[in-house]
């Protein structure tokens, strides 16, 4: 039963993909790591007090949603999926406006125009739960699923009676395909995608129980950590403020200060993904940083 509603959705998948990104120009691969930034939207009319700031604090409380793909010489991986799944943009409407989201553009045809479709993805992993990070996530089921099994178990755990303490995991829909997808299970654990170093997983809970930060040696930019939502504001690091809604501040708290210490260390570049003024001075494909 469920080979046939997985195959079900890869028809309406598929048939949801624009003809350019069907016919993606296959890319060669990179003699050394590149990382794309993708347009996946913006969030506007979020209330600063939810986020734990008192009025003045924040510069703004706008916030972008891009993902990224990231290109290694032995493979790709796509990290976050976005806000508004590729399948509303049927109608032809743009931008897309779901509540506080808005998209500009689907994910698919920005992949294609850097001559990658979701069959050339190896892996795919999501910072968390959230659905401002998930709309496309069962695009990619062909692709093995790096997930932390605190996610994957809230994902798929029964609701509405957990719903409450899970609060804020994405549209069932989101996920369906990949429920059996192949999937690479971390139990709380840092993950070396490519085994060189050079695209690392960091394990960063708190915000979401399996929630993950991702940390990239680029040649010439340099090391970067992508902050997933450990971070939504740079204002939280200089006033210390945790979102009420995280699933454990505490270990938010923690997470945040292991961080910190990992991105001293290393002299990277802390990437706070919500950043609306760092994020939006940033290179989109078909640029890259290298």
């Amino acid at each position: 039963m469920f080979k046939n509603h997985r195959a079900l959705a890869a028809v309406i998948a598929l048939l949801s993909i624009p003809a350019a990104a069907q016919n993606a120009k296959q890319a060669e691969p990179p003699k050394s790591l590149r990382l794309y930034v993708l347009d996946c939207g913006k969030i506007t009319g979020v209330n600063g007090d939810s986020m734990g700031f008192k009025p003045g604090e924040l510069k703004t409380a706008d916030m972008i949603t891009p993902c990224f793909l990231i290109v290694h010489p032995r493979g790709t991986m796509i990290w976050d999926t976005g806000e508004i799944p590729d399948s509303a943009f049927q109608s032809g409407v743009t931008p897309q406006k779901q509540g506080a989201f808005t998209v500009d553009r689907p994910l698919l045809p920005q992949l294609a125009a850097i001559g990658y479709t979701p069959a050339d993805i190896t892996y795919l992993a999501l910072s968390h739960y959230h659905g401002d990070h998930v709309a496309n996530a069962s695009l990619f089921a062909s692709s093995t699923w790096i997930v932390q099994k605190g996610d994957r178990d809230a994902i798929f755990a029964q609701r509405p009676t957990n719903e409450k303490k899970l609060g804020g995991v994405g549209d069932p829909a989101y996920f369906a395909a990949l429920k059996n997808s192949k999937t690479l299970l971390l139990n709380g654990e840092d993950h070396d995608v490519f085994g060189d170093g050079t695209v690392v997983i960091k394990f960063t809970p708190g915000h979401t129980p399996g929630h993950q930060s991702l940390y990239l040696k680029l040649a010439k930019t340099g090391p970067v950590l992508l902050s997933g939502d450990l971070y939504h504001y740079p204002e939280e690091i200089t006033y210390k403020r945790i979102p009420s809604f995280d699933f454990d501040k505490d270990q938010t708290a923690k997470s945040r200060a292991m961080i910190e210490d990992f991105v001293k260390k290393n002299n990277a570049q802390l990437w706070i993904q919500h950043d609306y003024t760092a994020g939006s001075k940033r290179k989109i494909a078909p640029e890259y940083y290298d």
